[in-house]
C-alpha cells in the first residue's frame, strides 16, 4: 500500500497505533504506551519532527540493539536530594519518566530533587517531561545529552550535540504552564528530517553537507549549526557536562577519542516553590508575568505576543479536535512499517 497525500488523523487513533507499532517493534507494553504518548504529545502541539516519524528508526533501533526491549531499569545511588537512575538502554520515554517521577518524589521532602538518568536512549521532546513536572505545582527543568551532531562554533567538525533543555514554570492552569522547550541548535534535527519527509527545503543556516557547506536540501544534511554560535555550542557544552560528566557517562570525550557512541543520559530537576515561600503566590506572580508579556504592544498590527510555550499548547487545543495532519512521507513509512509487522492499518491512514 503507498500513501501519496497527507492525512488527518484523530490523536486517539494515532496514539493506539504507534503503541501497537511499538511493542510489534519489541517494546514492552508499558513503554510502548509510553513512548506513543510522548510522540502523539509532539505531534499535538505542531512538533512533528518529535513526533510519530521516528518509530520506524526506534524499531530499527531495537533491532540493531541500541534500545533494550528488555531493560533493568534501577536506582544505583541516592543522596540527599539526588539520585543517580542507570535506565540499562531503555527507550527514552521509560527513562525519563521515571527520573521524573523521583525527582518529583524527592522535591517535597528537600525543595529540590534531581535525578540523573544515564544509559537512556533517544528521549523526544524533552518538554513533555518538564511538562508533567509542572502538573504537580513543581518547576521542572529537563536536559538530555546524545552523541556528536552538531558543529562545534570556531570549527569544522561535529563536536557537540543537538543537546536540548526545557523549563516549565506552573500556572493557574496545569495544562498550560509556562513552557520553554528548545534546542541548542539553529534547529532540532528532527524538523529537518520531517522536511524531507514533506518533500520541502530548508532555510539557510540549519545545517551543512558533507562539504561543510550551507544547505537548503534537508537529505544531503550531516550536520547541523549551533543556535546562536558559541552561545549554542557552548550551552550544549554545559549540559554534556551537567547531565554525562557528572554520573560518569561521557559521550561527546567517547565518541571523539574513537571509544564509540555511549548511551544518551538525561537529568530531570524538579524545584518545590514552598521551600521559597507559598506555592499559591508564586503561580499567582507567575500568571501575573504572563499577562504583563501579553500586555506589550504587538510589532506589528497582524502579529501577537506569545509565552514560551503559548503556540503549541493552542495547536494541541486545534489539533485535539480537529486531528493531527500527518505528512504523505512519515504516512507511508508508518503504513510500510505495519505491513511488515502484520498490524492493522486504521481506516484512516488509507
Amino acid at each position: 500500500m503507498s500513501v501519496a497525500s497527507a492525512r488527518t488523523v484523530d490523536s486517539g487513533t494515532l496514539q493506539s497505533f504507534s503503541a501497537n507499532l511499538l511493542q510489534a517493534g519489541g517494546f514492552a507494553p508499558e513503554h510502548a504506551a509510553q513512548t506513543a504518548d510522548l510522540l502523539v504529545w509532539a505531534n499535538l502541539r505542531g512538533a512533528d519532527s518529535h513526533g510519530v516519524l521516528r518509530i520506524p528508526r526506534y524499531v530499527e533501533m531495537v533491532e540493531l540493539g541500541i534500545i533494550n526491549p528488555k531493560p533493568q531499569l534501577r536506582f544505583v545511588s541516592e543522596f540527599g536530594a539526588t539520585a543517580v537512575l542507570d535506565a540499562d538502554r531503555a527507550p527514552g520515554a521509560a527513562g525519563m519518566i521515571m527520573a521524573a517521577e523521583k525527582a518529583m518524589t524527592l522535591a517535597p521532602v528537600s525543595g529540590i530533587g534531581w535525578c540523573s538518568a544515564r544509559n537512556i536512549t533517544h528521549a523526544g521532546a524533552v518538554g513533555y517531561f518538564a511538562h508533567r513536572v509542572s502538573r504537580a505545582g513543581l518547576i521542572g527543568i529537563v536536559m538530555t545529552a546524545s552523541k556528536p551532531l552538531m558543529i562545534y562554533a570556531g570549527s569544522r567538525a561535529e563536536g557537540v550535540s543537538t543537546n536540548p533543555i526545557a523549563i516549565a514554570a506552573p500556572t493557574g492552569n496545569p495544562e498550560r504552564p509556562i513552557l520553554l522547550d528548545m534546542s541548542t541548535a539553529a534547529v532540532a534535527l528532527g524538523k529537518i528530517m520531517a522536511a524531507r519527509d514533506a518533500g520541502k527545503s530548508i532555510p539557510p543556516g540549519w545545517g551543512v553537507d558533507a562539504n561543510g557547506a550551507d544547505t537548503t536540501d534537508p537529505k544531503k544534511v550531516t550536520a547541523v549549526l549551533p543556535m546562536a554560535g558559541p552561545k549554542g555550542s557552548g550551552l550544549s557544552l554545559m549540559i554534556e557536562i551537567l547531565s554525562s560528566l557528572l554520573v560518569a557517562n561521557p559521550i561527546i570525550s567517547a565518541s571523539l577519542n574513537g571509544a564509540g557512541d555511549a548511551p544518551f543520559n538525561g537529568l530531570v530537576l524538579a524545584i518545590d516553590p514552598r521551600a521559597f515561600g507559598e506555592r499559591e503566590a508564586f503561580i499567582k506572580a507567575v500568571d501575573q508575568l504572563g499577562e504583563d508579556i501579553k500586555g506589550l504592544p504587538p510589532a506589528s498590527e497582524n502579529s501577537d505576543v506569545y509565552l514560551p510555550g503559548e503556540r503549541g499548547f493552542a495547536e494541541l487545543e486545534k489539533r485535539a479536535r480537529e486531528g493531527i495532519p500527518l505528512a504523505p512521507g512519515t504516512l507511508s513509512r508508518l503504513v510500510e512499517l505495519a505491513m511488515k509487522q502484520s498490524i492493522e492499518v486504521p481506516d484512516s491512514f488509507r
